[in-house]
C-alpha cells in the first residue's frame, strides 16, 4: 500500500514522502510495519520531525445534533530532526504498536460497513507541518473477537452497521477516547424480545470486556427500553466454551435487568445501573465444545452481505 504525494505545505520543488507498509492487515496488540521513504527536493531542507499516526472517523454527540469527525488516536514519531539535502533519497523503518483497544474494521477479509481507518504521516519543516494522504489500513479481529462475532451470527443475528462513539464507558478501564459498537438486527428467536443488539469490545492484553445494549420491545402494559449486560473474558477462553452458548446466556440475563448506559459523552454508564456488574466470565458460564471451522464458514457466508469494499470519505491511493 502506497502513496506519493508532493507537499503542498512546502511549495514546488520541496521534498516528497512516499509511506510503505510491509503488509496493511494487522490486529489489536500487534504492529504495523513500514517505512518512509523521503527523496529531497530543489533545495536542502531542514526536517524538524516525521510522525506517523492512526486516524478513523468517529461520531460526536452535539447537544442537538450527532456528527462525524476524523480523529488522530494513536501517533508515534519515527525521526527527529534531520536535514535532507537536494534529491537525496532516505528511507525510514518503522514499527508502530497497534493499541489492544484498535477497532475491528474487517472480518472475514470484507471491510465492515461503517469503518474506515487510515496511516497518516506528517512532515515538519519550519514550523509547517504537512500532514500527508491516508494510507489504508484494515485491523482484524483477534480470535476471541472472531468467536463471539461468530456465535451472533449461528444464533441468526444479522449484522446492521459499526461505528466509533466519542466517550468513555462508565466503570471500564479504556485508553482510548472512543470505542465501537457493532450493531445487529435480533433474530426470529428473539424478535419477541429484542429489537437490535450493539456490542463493545474494550479489549486488553490479558482479555475482552464484552458490552451489550439490547433495544428491548415493549409489552401490553409496558414502553420498550435498553438492557445491558457487562461480561469479562479471556484471550484463553477462546477455545475452551461453546459461544454460542455463552452469547444465549449473556442476552437473556442481559434482557432480565433494565439500565441506561446514557450519559453527556454519548453511551456511558449511568450512575446506579451496575450494567452487569459482577458478571461471570465465560470459563464459570459454560463448559462446552469450541466452534469449528464448519461454524466459521456458515458465520462468513451470513454475514458478506453486510460488508463494503471501498474505503469511505478517506481516499488514498492503494
Amino acid at each position: 500500500m502506497v502513496f506519493k504525494k508532493m507537499l503542498s505545505a512546502f511549495g514546488v520543488g520541496g521534498p516528497s514522502v512516499d509511506t510503505v507498509l510491509t503488509n496493511p492487515n494487522t490486529r489489536p496488540g500487534l504492529t504495523l510495519d513500514g517505512q518512509v521513504n523521503l527523496v529531497g527536493g530543489d533545495a536542502e531542507a531542514a526536517i524538524e520531525q516525521v510522525v506517523i499516526g492512526l486516524v478513523t472517523r468517529v461520531e460526536v454527540e452535539g447537544h442537538d445534533a450527532e456528527y462525524a469527525g476524523t480523529m488522530e488516536f494513536h501517533r508515534m514519531v519515527v525521526s527527529g530532526p534531520l536535514q535532507l539535502a537536494p534529491k537525496q533519497q532516505l528511507s525510514i523503518p518503522f514499527q508502530l504498536p497497534i493499541p489492544w483497544e484498535t477497532p475491528i474494521t474487517d472480518v472475514y477479509g470484507q471491510r465492515l460497513h461503517g469503518m474506515t481507518m487510515g496511516l497518516r504521516t506528517e512532515l515538519a519543516i519550519a514550523r509547517a507541518v504537512d500532514k500527508g494522504d491516508l494510507d489504508h489500513v484494515a485491523v482484524h479481529p483477534l480470535p476471541v473477537h472472531e468467536r463471539i462475532l461468530e456465535a451472533f451470527q449461528r444464533l441468526g443475528f444479522r449484522f446492521k452497521s459499526a461505528d466509533l462513539e466519542r466517550g468513555h464507558i462508565r466503570g471500564v478501564q479504556q485508553t482510548l477516547p472512543f470505542y465501537q459498537e457493532i450493531e445487529f438486527f435480533a433474530s426470529p428467536q428473539y424478535a419477541n424480545t429484542i429489537r437490535e443488539v450493539e456490542l463493545t469490545f474494550v479489549t486488553s492484553q490479558y482479555g475482552v470486556e464484552v458490552i451489550l445494549e439490547c433495544d428491548k420491545r415493549g409489552g401490553f402494559l409496558s414502553a420498550g427500553h435498553d438492557a445491558f449486560g457487562r461480561y469479562q473474558v479471556s484471550h484463553a477462553d477462546v477455545d475452551r466454551v461453546d459461544w454460542a452458548q455463552v452469547v444465549d446466556g449473556w442476552l437473556r440475563e442481559t434482557t432480565s435487568r433494565y439500565g441506561s448506559l446514557r450519559s453527556q459523552h454519548g453511551h456511558g454508564y449511568g450512575p446506579g445501573h451496575g450494567h452487569g456488574r459482577g458478571g461471570m466470565g465465560v470459563g464459570g458460564m459454560v463448559a462446552g465444545a469450541a466452534l469449528g471451522v464448519a461454524g466459521g464458514m456458515i458465520a462468513g457466508e451470513m454475514i458478506e452481505d453486510a460488508f463494503e469494499g471501498d474505503f469511505g470519505d478517506f481516499g488514498g491511493d492503494e
